[in-house]
C-alpha cells in the first residue's frame, strides 16, 4: 500500500468506523491508549485468553503508545498486500455453497489445506462465530459476518 500523507485516506469510511468500534472494544479502561491489560481483559470478554506477554507483543509492533492512529497505522501495514473488495470475499464463499449452505466438514478442510492455510485453532475459533445445523453452515448468515454489506 502506497504510503499516505493522511493514513485514513487509505481506508473507506466504513472501515474507518469498524476500526473505531474495535479500538473502543479494546480499550477497555477508555482512556485512549491500548495497553496489554486492556487487551488481556478484551479478549478475556470475548472469551480467548491471552497472556500479558503474548498482549504486549502486539503492542510492541507498533513505536510508542498504542493510540487510534497508531492501531490505524499498523493495519494498513499489516493490509499492505491489499484487501479483497467485498464482491470477491462473497464470491469466494459462494464457490461452496450449495442451497444457502456450505458443507461445514469441506469447508474446514479447505481452510486448513489450501492457501494461507488456517490452524485447527483457528478454523475452530472460526467456527464458533458460524451458524451451523446439521454439518452445514449458514451461508448468509456467514457472508454477513464477513463483509460489511
Amino acid at each position: 500500500m502506497p504510503k499516505k500523507a493522511n493514513i485514513f485516506e487509505s481506508f473507506s469510511h466504513s472501515a474507518i468506523q469498524q476500526f473505531k468500534e474495535a479500538f473502543g472494544i479494546m480499550d477497555t479502561d477508555k482512556d485512549g491508549l491500548l495497553s496489554s491489560s486492556d487487551l488481556v481483559a478484551a479478549f478475556a470478554a470475548h472469551g480467548k485468553n491471552v497472556g500479558g506477554g503474548e498482549a504486549q507483543a502486539m503492542l510492541d509492533e507498533v513505536d510508542g503508545p498504542m493510540n487510534f492512529t497508531q492501531m490505524v497505522t499498523l493495519f494498513a501495514s499489516k493490509m499492505a498486500g491489499g484487501s479483497d473488495d467485498d464482491d470477491v470475499i462473497l464470491a469466494s464463499f459462494e464457490a461452496f455453497e450449495i442451497d444457502g449452505n456450505i458443507d461445514a466438514e469441506a469447508f474446514r478442510h479447505s481452510l486448513m489445506t489450501f492457501g494461507n492455510k488456517f490452524s485447527a485453532s483457528e478454523v475452530d475459533d472460526a467456527f464458533a462465530e458460524f451458524k451451523v445445523d446439521g454439518g452445514m453452515i449458514d451461508a448468509a448468515h456467514l457472508k454477513g459476518l464477513m463483509v460489511s454489506k
